[in-house]
């Protein structure tokens, strides 16, 4: 099983499509319906055997719930703020990070 290169209050952006988020959770493995994977592109359909992280994610008309393989996501090194109205129940910014305040709690 591959370990997770993304944390949780990671900023990362999608390789392919216009849009960018914060992780939220993370699936060691693929963790969706088959007409979830089989309805992405075939050239950039993700193997399944890798992390896949859940994204409070925004592009430049909406914010949304995104579900992505490792393989296509980068770091968003933009420093731009994140508009997710969710951003703010689950994180908060410390010394330029996100940091889950569940964990915070515990």
């Amino acid at each position: 099983m591959a370990r997770a290169k993304f944390r949780l209050g990671d900023v990362v952006r999608h390789r392919y499509y216009p849009f960018r988020g914060i992780v939220f959770d993370v699936d060691p493995v693929f963790n969706s319906t088959e007409e979830w994977w089989e309805s992405i592109p075939p050239e950039i359909r993700p193997r399944k055997d890798q992390p896949f992280y859940h994204l409070l994610a925004e592009n430049a008309e909406t914010e949304y719930i995104a579900y992505v393989s490792e393989q296509n996501l980068l770091p968003d090194a933009s420093g731009k703020p994140l508009r997710h109205p969710q951003v703010a129940e689950l994180f908060v910014k410390e010394d330029g990070r996100y940091l889950a305040t569940y964990l915070l709690a515990h």
